[in-house]
């Protein structure tokens, strides 16, 4: 599994960006909010609760000092926030089953919570 970014993205507002396009920060916890819903539905579908909507907010703190090089400011997010909302019929004895599963099996969360190693290539055109 792989994707190029080719296309420049948009810069967070705090560091010089007019916020036309979204930040990497903004697609990042836009993955994980993907993510979770779709794990949260597949969960739910799996375990017969039919007609279950799931809808998922995502929010992160990030301090931007760190991105523009501040000394002691650390980069990356302080905090991440993920808000499930649910509507439907989900028995509050199943609810707990729901929840612990589709946070062991959404794929960004655990990969937030578990960092895989990374391996940087860069290459010259």
């Amino acid at each position: 599994m792989g994707i190029a970014v080719r296309d420049p993205m948009g810069l967070h507002t705090g560091v010089g960006g007019n916020g036309s396009a979204a930040c990497s920060g903004d697609l990042l916890l836009a993955a994980l909010a993907a993510c979770a819903q779709l794990t949260c539905q597949m969960v739910a579908a799996n375990m017969g609760l039919d007609g279950v909507a799931v809808a998922v907010t995502v929010e992160g703190d990030l301090d931007l000092r760190g991105t523009l090089g501040t000394a002691d400011v650390a980069v990356g997010f302080e905090a991440i926030r993920v808000r499930f909302g649910l509507s439907g019929d989900v028995p509050s004895e199943r609810l707990d089953k729901l929840k612990k599963r589709t946070e062991r099996y959404c794929v960004v969360l655990q990969t937030l919570l578990a960092p895989s190693s990374i391996e940087a290539r860069w290459s010259v055109d």
